[in-house]
């Protein structure tokens, strides 16, 4: 069944992800099942972090995912598809020169946050049987709390609302487009390359934070099994949670 092939409203939960986790646990949310809500009052974000969100104002959407064709090595690739979904919607509206994907899993405009996303994943056994994506997009929000680390909303970036709920059903056709592109059978190398076709400072100095160290590099890309790759008197790779970007 394609992404989107089921649309269902919440008016206001703890966390997408925790009532979408629970839906499919209990056999009531099948693949490609969307869950959106218009307030979440519970909202988390990568590395323990909470993710805000002004209700009715964003994109507050979790999909049911059952790679039962993938095996958990290939975890990365179904995050690149996740990533892609959204920067292929935001740039469709705030332009594509300006939206990057920072790594992991953020969206950018230029150097502000547009999104997050967190991918929560079930197994049974050693089996891979769930990945919950968690996406969340400023859309028509304007007014941040201080907490918020450089915010950006698409109404900020055109002057223009939007009809969040509508933007959501676009982002799961964006999202079925590329989860269909890696089960096409060509492997996530495309997938990989479009990644690091869109990734934030590729080719540019960075300042990064491991443990109490901060220190400049170049960022290079992003492996297949999603380390970022650096370079500076020596080339570096990072897995997730290993460093902190400084911005």
């Amino acid at each position: 069944m394609p992404i989107g092939h089921a649309f269902i409203e919440l008016e206001s939960v703890d966390s997408t992800n925790n009532y979408a986790m629970a839906r499919a646990a209990e056999g009531s949310a099948s693949h490609g099942t969307l869950y959106f809500a218009f307030e979440q009052w519970a909202g988390k974000g990568q590395r323990g972090r909470t993710w805000s969100s002004t209700p009715g104002e964003n994109i507050v959407l979790s999909a049911v995912i059952e790679p039962v064709a993938l095996n958990f090595s290939q975890a990365f690739a179904v995050s690149a598809c996740v990533a892609l979904a959204c920067h292929d919607l935001f740039s469709r509206y705030a332009g594509d020169a300006a939206t990057r994907i920072k790594w992991p899993n953020d969206i950018y405009w230029n150097d502000r946050k547009a999104g997050g996303i967190l991918i929560e994943n079930s197994f049974r056994g050693s089996d891979w049987v769930l990945a919950i994506a968690g996406m969340g997009i400023n859309i028509n929000q304007t007014d941040f709390p201080e907490s918020a680390r450089h915010p950006v909303s698409l109404r900020q970036i055109t002057g223009q609302s939007y009809d969040v709920v509508g933007l959501a059903r676009e982002l799961g056709e964006c999202l079925d487009r590329r989860y269909s592109e890696l089960m096409a059978g060509t492997g996530a190398g495309p997938l990989i390359g479009a990644y690091n076709d869109r990734l934030y400072r590729r080719d540019e100095t960075v300042r990064l934070k491991k443990e109490n160290a901060v220190f400049e590099t170049v960022v290079k890309g992003v492996s297949a099994q999603g380390q970022l790759l650096t370079k500076d008197v020596m080339e570096r790779e990072f897995t997730f949670g290993e460093v902190e970007w400084i911005i």
